[in-house]
């Protein structure tokens, strides 16, 4: 399992997300319009949910219904798929 960064963050780009993560497994480049989550370094802590402002981050698992395609986005953003 991992933490998935799904619609909301699009344009907001808040970073309280990568402040608060102990591993940074957040990344963003300038031209990208979100954060995306390593599902690979991404050790579960939770610590980037409850700062994210736009309630953005979701533990895979529960990602709302409407977001499930956000999982395949920041899997793709760093050359993996899901399992």
């Amino acid at each position: 399992m991992t933490y998935i960064i799904a619609e909301p963050c699009i344009d907001v780009k808040d970073a309280a997300c990568v402040d608060v993560c102990p591993v940074d497994c957040i990344y963003t480049e300038d031209e990208d319009p979100m954060y995306y989550i390593s599902p690979e370094e991404c050790i579960d802590c939770a610590a980037c949910e409850p700062v994210c402002p736009v309630v953005a981050i979701f533990a895979e698992e529960d990602t709302p219904p409407e977001w499930d395609s956000y999982i395949d986005v920041n899997y793709e953003y760093f050359g993996e798929s899901r399992s």
